[in-house]
């Protein structure tokens, strides 16, 4: 962790130091304005960090503003690093084969201005638009057709949500918004695919959490299983939060629902001690006394290893993490990373849908993805079981 953290650091002032350069270069002719944003570039970029060790050091300090400031300062870096490259393999190209007009050539002072201008302007163009994308939340409807084996069950709604990452940029407030409008969509039974909380959650907000959750509406019950972030937090604390606000908590767990199906909850890997192993799905099943009477739902945080659940006779999977990369490029990265990184996919007899989730981390903000609620229609057919 310490060598992960030592690399992560060099990098990160590796590319700000890039991106830094490049803009003080190109205020060469504004030499006030060049030291302001050399200042400013700084102060930001240190922001993140210096939150995270305030944090560390002294556990009641409050790192609400360096927290804000560093997250949308992981955007200017992103997207003035994808300038200051493009820019620079432009100028590259332009000293072999040129084609660069004089006009742009000749007088590089002027020239750094308009580009520093243009792309600051871009930069808070995106940041703007994307902190206003990432507050809309969309709700997606989604049917899914489950064996009906046993029961007499013909329908139910359940409402999914992840990735709220509730903490220091996002508060109970947005929680609020988002409980009202899952009770909108008046559920059965609700889906939490962990990740509710942040590593930077506090106890007063632990507080104000369950304040809300317990204003949730599911008659059937609203049931969590943790995420990475959970385990970041502080995972014993943070699943003692969630079943202390009425939320059940599955973790290597089933519990039969309604008499028409078999909820079923996974351990995320972060929480794995070295050289140990997350129990099969079917061990876990037999664990708890549970056949194959009942169609199976699995919710399972990270979307990894879906053929898993297909070799299990799982019905549908469930899933967040991935966010759905969040911001444009890294989306592009997340499609080749995930099987799924967003949407459903059939898997022989199992179905899958994988959330871009309600909330963000690190930067407030969405660019190519969008926040989401997905409500569920279960609709239990007769259908024969797989012995007969």
């Amino acid at each position: 962790m310490v060598i992960f953290i030592a690399v992560a650091l060099a990098i990160y002032a590796l590319f700000n130091f890039y991106v830094a350069r490049r803009g003080f270069q190109a205020l060469a002719a504004v030499p006030t304005a060049r030291t302001v944003f050399l200042v400013l570039y700084i102060l930001f970029a240190a922001s993140y960090p210096a939150g995270r060790i305030l944090r560390g050091l002294a556990e009641n300090v409050s790192t609400v503003w360096p927290d804000n400031i560093g997250a949308i300062h992981m955007v200017v870096m992103l997207y003035g690093l994808m300038a200051v490259v493009f820019i620079d393999l432009v100028r590259l190209v332009n000293a072999v084969l040129p084609f660069l007009p004089k006009t742009v050539t000749a007088g590089p002072g002027r020239t750094g201005v308009v580009l520093f201008i243009a792309v600051a302007g871009a930069i808070a163009i995106t940041i703007v638009g994307g902190a206003w994308n990432a507050t809309r939340l969309r709700v997606v409807e989604l049917e899914v057709h489950m064996p009906r084996r046993a029961g007499s069950t013909d329908r139910l709604t359940a409402v999914l949500a992840a990735d709220l990452h509730l903490g220091s940029i996002i508060g109970s407030s947005r929680l609020a918004r988002i409980v009202q409008g899952i009770n909108a969509l008046e559920p059965d039974v609700v889906f939490f695919c962990g990740d509710i909380v942040d590593e930077t959650i506090r106890p007063p907000q632990e507080v104000r959490l369950s304040a809300v959750m317990r204003t949730l509406r599911a008659p059937l019950g609203a049931f969590v299983v943790p995420g990475n972030h959970e385990t970041f937090a502080g995972l014993d604390r943070t699943l003692a939060c969630y079943r202390g606000c009425g939320l059940t908590v599955l973790q290597e767990r089933a519990v039969r629902v309604a008499g028409a199906f078999v909820l079923m909850g996974r351990r995320d890997p972060s929480s794995l001690r070295r050289g140990e192993k997350r129990l099969p799905i079917r061990e876990i099943l037999a664990r708890e006394g549970i056949d194959d009477s009942l169609p199976v739902i699995l919710l399972d945080h990270q979307p990894a290893h879906l053929e898993e659940a297909e070799a299990a006779g799982v019905s549908l999977e469930l899933s967040g993490h991935t966010h759905a990369g969040q911001i444009f490029p890294l989306d592009i990265v997340n499609r080749r990373v995930w099987e799924l990184n967003w949407g459903s996919l059939t898997k022989g007899q199992t179905q899958y849908y994988v959330t871009s989730g309600v909330g963000t981390w690190g930067p407030p903000v969405r660019v190519g993805s969008v926040p989401e609620i997905v409500r569920i229609r279960l609709l239990f057919d007769q259908a024969p079981r797989r012995d007969e």
